[in-house]
Parts: C-alpha cells; structure tokens; sequence
C-alpha cells in the first residue's frame, strides 16, 4: 500500500493521568510502531485528553496540574500533543463524547469528513472538497509535495493554532475556540483519517462490567471510531472480548498490540508512581519522567495518601 491509501490515524487516549507516566507516552509509542507494522495505518498524531475534575476519583489533583505535567512529558514529542477541551468543560465529559468532539472539530478544520471504521468506503474523505480552492498539497509537477505523516499533522495542529485562544489563568495552553470564524476550510489530497481511542486492557476489561458504560456510548467508541489496546502482560484480551457482546460483534474493530517481549513500562502505573512519591520510593525515577518529578515536588503533590 502506498502512504495515501493507507489509513491514516490519530490517536486519542482519555484518563486522569494523575499522574502521566512514562508508561503512558510508552503505549502512544508502542501503538505506533505496531499499527505501522502492520502496513494498513499511518499514525500522524497522538492527543492526551485528561479528565475533568468533577470525575470525582479520589485522589484526583486539579487539571491544572496534570495538564502541565502532561505538557511537560510529551514537551520533546514531535506527534503527540495535549488537549485541555475535555478539562475546560461545566462538567464531566463521556469518552463519547471526547471523541466526537475531536471528530467534529477535525471535520470543521479540514472541512472534510472524517472516515467511520465501519464506512470507508461511503464516507467523505479528506480531500473530497467542502468548496472550491486548490488542495494544499496537490502540485501535478512535483510528486515531492504529496503530503507525508509529519506534514499532515502539522498542517492539522497549525489550521488548530489559528482559531485557538488562551486562557488567561493558563497561558501555556490553547482550546479550541468553537464561536471561532474558520475562515476557508482546509483541503488535502485524498486519504482515508480515523481518530481510534487509545487504551490499555484495564479499560477493555471495564466494558464487561455491566452498568458501568452505555450500550448506545459503547456501539460508538467500539462501532463507529475503533480502539487499539495496549495490554498489560499476562492479560487475555481475547477472553476479555469474549465477556461483552459487543466487544464481540465489533471484534474487528478492535487492535490488539501484541509483542512477545515483556517490556518494564508495561507494568508501570499512575497509582505505583503516587505511591513511590509517598514513600520516598528512589524508583519512582522509573515510573515518571524528571520534568514530571521536578513539577509534583515544586507543587507538593501526591504527598500523602489522598493525592
């Protein structure tokens, strides 16, 4: 397949990130490659959307914080990038609802419509136009200007810096601004771009408890956008899959990242990284990056056992 009629993908993964650990950035990493491996996606971007306060999860420190230490370990990331939408919200957000709102917003952006995992083949595409000016990087003369990976996510995050405003008592990071006036909408040659939701097993296997997800949330996450999973080792995913009926029916939806090499950031969690933060523990320089470690002394957090 060439680059372009590969699938390109942007992933989204939703949390408390509380705090973001090197075991975070190392699942966008590991999702990468594999789906690159694979041969059938190109990842051009990553987004960490941290939760709202009001989730109400004990221990919770305030967004403001964990979105500046999620800042601070994806800061030499050229692909992954935060987004504070889901903690600028009245109140708690669906992960449904995250991910339609970064669908919506990457439709008005590109001014295209973004690609179900089930229709492919039937839904506009980016490329197909949304008015009449030229497509940015169609140049019949020069192959070398077709759209790479980087260049697409690149043009994405700069069309997103343009209707970005910046909130005063959080100078270091943009939303998105939705009364914003677009202006043109932005046009690229045509490739197929889905946002897949980004996990890891702990949430696959949260699908199997009943109550605890809508039926009509579940059909969208699984149905319409896809999730890729990073397991922890040791974990069944097939078993796991097997517990849900829609899990089930929307099996080929679902990317397992499989390695047969047991790596040490897969066992690394936000719940150790507090924990050795308590105790004093010298391994939570395994578990965090500096500039996160740097930041939660700085700001006396996780000092005790309720965050």
């Amino acid at each position: 397949m060439t680059e372009t009629t590969k699938t390109h993908v942007i992933l989204l993964s939703c949390g408390s990130f509380n705090p973001i650990t090197k075991g975070h950035i190392h699942m966008f990493e590991k999702a990468r490659e594999y789906l690159h491996k694979s041969g059938r996606f190109i990842v051009i971007g990553g987004i960490i959307s941290p939760v709202h306060d009001s989730y109400g999860k004990p221990g919770l420190v305030p967004s403001r914080h964990r979105l500046t230490m999620c800042q601070l370990a994806v800061q030499s990331s050229d692909w992954i990038r935060v987004d504070p939408w889901e903690c600028y919200q009245d109140t708690w957000q669906t992960t449904c609802s995250v991910l339609e709102h970064h669908r919506d917003l990457m439709k008005r952006v590109t001014g295209c419509i973004l690609s179900n995992v089930n229709t492919p083949s039937s839904t506009p595409v980016i490329g197909q136009p949304q008015n009449q000016t030229p497509p940015i990087y169609q140049n019949h003369n020069n192959m070398n200007h077709k759209p790479t990976a980087i260049k697409l996510w690149g043009k994405v995050s700069e069309s997103l810096g343009k209707i970005c405003c910046v909130r005063p008592h959080m100078e270091r990071f943009t939303f998105v601004d939705e009364n914003a006036n677009l202006g043109t909408a932005i046009r690229y040659e045509e490739i197929e771009l889905r946002i897949l939701l980004l996990c890891g097993s702990d949430l696959l296997e949260s699908f199997c408890i009943p109550g605890l997800w809508k039926d009509s949330d579940m059909e969208v996450i699984v149905g319409d956008f896809g999730i890729v999973v990073v397991p922890r080792d040791g974990v069944d995913t097939e078993r796991i899959m097997n517990h849900s009926s829609i899990l089930r029916k929307y099996k080929d939806n679902i990317v397992v990242v499989k390695d047969a090499m047991t790596h040490p950031m897969s066992i690394v969690s936000s719940t150790k990284s507090r924990l050795a933060l308590q105790h004093g523990d010298g391994h939570v320089v395994d578990y965090l990056s500096q500039p996160v470690i740097d930041y939660i002394l700085q700001s006396q957090l996780y000092i005790n056992a309720s965050g």
